[in-house]
């Protein structure tokens, strides 16, 4: 007898990994398939030299809701680490997010009071050079950003970098990828936000792991290759009753109305033995345009947060932003007007399928912090319980 499945789940990332647990947990029968050989997507972690590296680019576990912080800590325990990134810019080294730091680095500024009057002295300067007017919108990005932050901030803590992680000039971004900046008028360092903060212990793939104990998953099995072998059995095909699918939506529908555009990024790692400590910081961003990678991420410090020379050896990571080709791992979707547009279209499709729910990033053509896949997967959950 053929196998019969409630669910089969496409991709063993995070929304994959929630969705199954949450649904094994309610009694349903789950298949998760991914066409990598690992669990954990892009939140992939794996063990080099007792350093837990993050093979996909950093990921820094942040919220504000607790249901999902006290959700995640079943899986795993989470460390006290702090994001706060340093930028080089030639020879200076400045803190982000811009706070008093970053603005002592670049006016000499020690008072919020000074910061603040140097900042709008910045703004003003900028626009009118733009010759901004009150109420007329800014064009592009560059304009959005210098009416935010000015000239010298734009200059040397954004636009190489945007451009970079683009592969566009600022002029030809769309003004509304730059909501706002965040800029404190304090000395805190912290990146985020969030009230809660760290990354598991052990690891992000030990955490998916506990999250699909007790479901089937099979590696190295694409949703096509299933779908294609299972037509090929007939009375012995695998039923399905929904499928979720967390891939690329336009490559569900075999690109039909188009290929949406992604950015990808390009990894170089290197172990450099008898180094305790490359850095002294996790992530140190690099926002010169004639630098090729974006940040230079030292994984050791996200878990070894005071005491680096636990371990003699380091593991250091370039990210090289690129335009995204057949092969590659999408990331990034491109947020302008046409992908924007085509996705709707695809949305509509989306829609008319009556047994496939469309989660995650690539499945919703949209950027999804962590606790944002959770909360997202939950939601699903829940509607198909409800049904």
């Amino acid at each position: 007898m053929a196998a019969s499945y409630d669910y089969l789940i496409v991709g063993a990332g995070l929304y994959g990994a929630v969705f199954a647990h949450e649904m094994n947990k309610a009694g349903r029968k789950c298949l998760v398939i991914d066409r990598r050989d690992h669990l954990a997507g892009n939140i992939y972690t794996k063990e080099t030299h007792g350093i837990n590296v993050h093979m996909y680019g950093a990921h820094i576990f942040h919220t504000s809701n607790k249901k999902v912080w006290d959700y995640v800590n079943e899986f795993a325990v989470f460390n006290n680490y702090v994001n706060s990134p340093v930028a080089v810019y030639e020879d200076g080294l400045y803190n982000l997010p811009f706070n008093m730091n970053t603005f002592h680095a670049l006016w000499g500024v020690r008072t919020p009071d000074e910061a603040k009057r140097k900042l709008a002295s910045e703004i003003d300067k900028a626009g009118e050079a733009l010759g901004l007017k009150d109420g007329v919108a800014p064009a592009n990005l560059e304009e959005q950003a210098l009416s935010l932050v000015g000239k010298d901030i734009y200059e040397k803590l954004i636009k190489g970098y945007t451009e970079k992680q683009w592969g566009r000039d600022c002029k030809e971004l769309p003004a509304f990828i730059i909501k706002r900046l965040p800029v404190r008028f304090t000395y805190n360092n912290n990146y985020f936000n969030d009230t809660y903060q760290g990354i598991p212990v052990g690891g992000y793939t030990e955490m998916v792991g506990k999250m699909l104990d007790g479901t089937e998953v099979r590696l190295k099995c694409s949703y096509a290759d299933l779908m294609e072998a299972n037509a090929a059995k007939e009375s012995d095909a695998l039923n399905f009753k929904k499928i979720v699918y967390t891939g690329m939506i336009d490559e569900y529908f075999d690109y039909s109305l188009g290929h949406l555009q992604y950015r990808t990024l390009k990894f170089e790692t290197e172990l450099k033995e008898g180094v305790a400590n490359h850095q002294g910081n996790a992530v140190v961003n690099y926002t010169e345009r004639a630098i090729p990678y974006t940040r230079v991420i030292e994984h050791k410090h996200f878990e070894y947060i005071n005491d680096p020379e636990k371990i003699p050896d380091t593991v250091i990571t370039y990210e090289y932003p690129k335009e995204y080709e057949d092969g590659d791992e999408p990331y990034y979707p491109v947020n302008d007007e046409r992908n924007q547009t085509l996705y709707a279209e695809y949305s509509k499709l989306a829609d008319k399928q009556e047994n496939v729910i469309f989660g995650g990033r690539l499945g919703q053509y949209r950027y999804y912090d962590m606790d944002k896949v959770i909360e997202a997967a939950l939601d699903a959950v829940s509607a198909e319980l409800r049904a």
